[in-house]
């Protein structure tokens, strides 16, 4: 599969309104945004998003069309990257992640889980979700909470990504959890992952496009669903997400800037939730919500 690396330089504040244009337009699509210094004094920054299976002129195409005059005088270009697992690469080194009892942590790293807590062996893969990122602890921290207060019948993991989400609630739970995903290698390693750890009687999974799948209803009504996502999608599905939880159901939502907290709580306000909780790490917000029941 070709990566084509797509730059855009200018100065700071310019070049960090062009990557958040792109973060917003290429959202859905799952493609990574990175935004960085390009000069010693500071002034000139880079905006970078990688696109896949296409030709470097293609892509530069793309971005000039999502971006458009925004981007019009700030030089771009783009190149076929190296055929490197980039995801790998960018894991080296890492060090394991602690978030509630969870430690995420490699293969190399298996004796750094102390006594106690739980281990969750993720190896690089072409999926999202390590524990690094601000959204994924977020989540860990919140599913190491609720199921410390309380017992859920039915709980989904949607948007599961690496699936370590899903194997935490699993192994914290000793009980079945789903997980889902719209990309059927998310779901392919989110499964090997759940082996990884021995968890693979725990967790079950599919590869689903939203929640319109029939098969979501062999499994629900779920009074615990954890969505770390992102902004816009969470917002579509609101509606469907609803439907599927029972009366008094508990939802976890993540993969959203701070300034995206206003919009989710109105879309998911419309579908009888409250706020019960809310988290910030580095720029990332998670809500907890619930429905049907007081907030603690």
């Amino acid at each position: 599969m070709k990566t084509i690396r797509v730059r855009i330089t200018a100065e700071e504040l310019e070049a960090k309104r062009i990557a958040e244009i792109l973060e917003r337009a290429f959202e859905e699509d799952g493609n990574p945004v990175t935004i960085y210094e390009a000069s010693p004094d500071g002034r000139i920054w880079s905006a970078e998003i990688l696109l896949f299976d296409m030709e470097p002129d293609a892509a530069a195409a793309a971005v000039r069309d999502r971006v458009g005059a925004d981007a019009f005088a700030a030089p771009l270009e783009a190149e076929e990257l190296p055929d490197i697992n980039w995801v790998e690469k960018s894991l080296e080194g890492l060090k394991p992640v602690r978030a509630g009892r969870f430690i995420v942590h490699g293969g190399h790293d298996r004796d750094k889980v102390v006594p106690g807590a739980i281990g969750l062996e993720i190896e690089a893969a072409l999926a999202f979700g390590t524990g690094h990122h601000g959204t994924t602890a977020g989540c860990l921290e919140e599913i190491d909470r609720l199921l410390s207060l309380r017992e859920y019948d039915s709980i989904l993991d949607l948007g599961t990504g690496t699936g370590v989400l899903a194997i935490a609630a699993a192994l914290k739970a000793r009980q079945t959890v789903l997980a889902t995903d719209i990309d059927p290698v998310a779901t392919q390693t989110a499964l090997e992952n759940a082996r990884l750890n021995g968890a693979s009687h725990l967790v079950k999974g599919f590869t689903a496009n939203g929640m319109e799948d029939r098969r979501f209803r062999l499994y629900g009504p779920f009074d615990l669903v954890i969505a770390n996502i992102l902004a816009r999608p969470l917002m579509k599905m609101a509606k469907s997400i609803g439907e599927h939880m029972t009366s008094t159901a508990t939802l976890v939502l993540s993969g959203l800037r701070v300034e995206d907290g206003p919009r989710i709580l109105f879309a998911y306000r419309c579908q009888g939730f409250v706020l019960d909780r809310r988290g910030e790490k580095d720029g990332w917000l998670t809500l907890t919500l619930v429905r049907g029941r007081k907030v603690a």
